[in-house]
């Protein structure tokens, strides 16, 4: 179930600690966020949302993105254990999500697997779009149906405030010996603090999945990093370098998976302005495609919701365009 409590995870900012606060998804539910003071005009009228669109100047990126998906075989597009059936439609006029309906039945997607145990809070996440250890990980993320805040890592100048020298922070405080490697998460319902990809998606099936064997996909070692090298090279290395950004003080969110090209295309943005966000992940058979159905009328990933501005909206290429245009910093 989506979380619906307000988290605060601590962070180091020049000595001085200070809360960075996870959204109230409640409050934003009731239509009770409000634009931010001092925040550009930007405005707050999401476009109608058109499925499988692409924008003629964002059809460069979202192929790359979706070459990427295939070299990973669709790892990041369907909940683990995912099935579909077909049920007939209910009598009322009850709003039910489904990808497709025909002659009086909807196809059901759900996992079979089952009841999984759910965290509290979300997981804390420090990593960056291109690195392929970081993809297998929220893959992971993905086919677990788990929600996860992110910080990115991308910006490298040393400075205490950036999400690189808090992540150093935090392996220190954590015992973690050498130089911070990424991905590393921070799971807040634990303690746990832990680097490389392998053991936190072992982590992540032994305390929030079935305790089963991870997919193919994500334990065959060299092959598995390999593909997903070649899936950050397919979209240009997007995601892992660093544009100034003025800083975000809640973290945005983002309905998404790691498997749609789309989503890809609003996190390599997201990356690149170093823009802290929480993922609600919805791939082919999470239960929250029908919240999110129940939101907005509507289904379609990526949806995008700022509570610093109270912008929520649809289209990938018009929520990149919203991003530069509300935290890009004009260069100098």
């Amino acid at each position: 179930e989506v979380l619906r409590q307000t988290t605060a995870t601590k962070t180091s900012r020049g000595g001085a600690t200070t809360r960075r606060h996870s959204m109230n998804r409640a409050l934003w539910r009731r239509g009770m966020c409000t634009r931010a003071s001092g925040t550009n005009s930007t405005p707050t009228t999401s476009p109608t949302p058109r499925k499988f669109y692409v924008r003629p100047d964002q059809s460069g990126k979202v192929a790359g993105a979706a070459l990427g998906t295939l070299l990973r075989l669709g790892t990041g597009a369907l909940v683990d254990g995912y099935r579909v059936s077909f049920v007939k439609e209910p009598t009322t006029e009850e709003k039910t999500y489904s990808v497709a309906r025909v002659a009086g039945y909807r196809v059901h997607e759900e996992s079979k697997k089952g009841t999984w145990t759910r965290p509290e809070q979300p997981l804390e996440f420090w990593e960056f779009e291109s690195c392929p250890f970081c993809r297998k990980a929220r893959e992971a993320v993905t086919l677990l149906d788990l929600d996860a805040i992110y910080y990115p890592v991308t910006d490298r100048s040393g400075t205490p405030d950036t999400f690189r020298s808090i992540a150093k922070k935090i392996a220190d405080d954590a015992g973690l010996e050498g130089r911070p490697r990424f991905p590393m998460l921070r799971d807040p319902n634990t303690g746990k603090v832990m680097y490389e990809s392998d053991d936190i998606i072992q982590y992540l099936y032994q305390n929030y999945g079935d305790g089963s064997t991870p997919p193919l996909m994500l334990r065959m070692g060299f092959l598995t990093a390999l593909t997903c090298g070649l899936a950050s090279l397919a979209q240009g290395g997007a995601g892992g370098s660093y544009k100034p950004a003025k800083k975000a003080e809640q973290n945005l969110v983002l309905w998404s998976y790691e498997g749609s090209p789309f989503c890809k295309v609003v996190r390599a943005k997201l990356n690149e302005l170093a823009i802290p966000h929480l993922i609600i992940s919805v791939p082919r058979g999470s239960a929250k495609r029908q919240q999110l159905y129940e939101m907005t009328g509507t289904f379609q990933a990526p949806y995008l919701e700022d509570p610093n501005t109270g912008v929520k909206m649809y289209e990938s290429a018009e929520i990149v365009d919203y991003l530069e245009r509300e935290y890009a910093l004009a260069s100098t």
